[in-house]
């Protein structure tokens, strides 16, 4: 995402869209050992939270850009259930990584949130 140079130094954009990308990855893995069913949902989930963060630096007013924001920890929270369902489940790929990265951006849009909201 970086490419973009209006992105360059937006840290959220950047830990999403890489997060998105091993999220395929991880899918792509999932998919191979025939577990089609939570690739599916954590693919959706998981590449939702980069999504909605691009979208909300369109945003058309601060309430929409935290509304945008709300969606993609939902999104995130999500995911991380899917990952705990993996890590916890016999015969899945461990996903210590993926956790402790969406862990990361989940304090990261905790943070936002909560400064959007104080700013006038």
């Amino acid at each position: 995402m970086s490419e973009n140079p209006r992105y360059k130094d937006n840290l959220i954009i950047n830990l999403t869209f890489e997060f998105s990308l091993n999220i395929i990855v991880f899918s792509e893995t999932l998919n191979k050992l025939k577990k089609y069913n939570l690739s599916n949902q954590l693919f959706r989930s998981g590449t939702s939270i980069g999504a909605n963060v691009k979208e909300a630096q369109n945003a058309e007013s601060k309430a929409d850009f935290i509304h945008k924001m709300k969606i993609a920890i939902k999104e995130a929270d999500e995911t991380e259930y899917w990952l705990m369902l993996c890590k916890h489940s016999k015969e899945y790929p461990d996903t210590s990584d993926e956790l402790m990265k969406l862990s990361s951006i989940i304090k990261i849009l905790n943070k936002i949130i909560e400064t959007s909201k104080t700013k006038k």
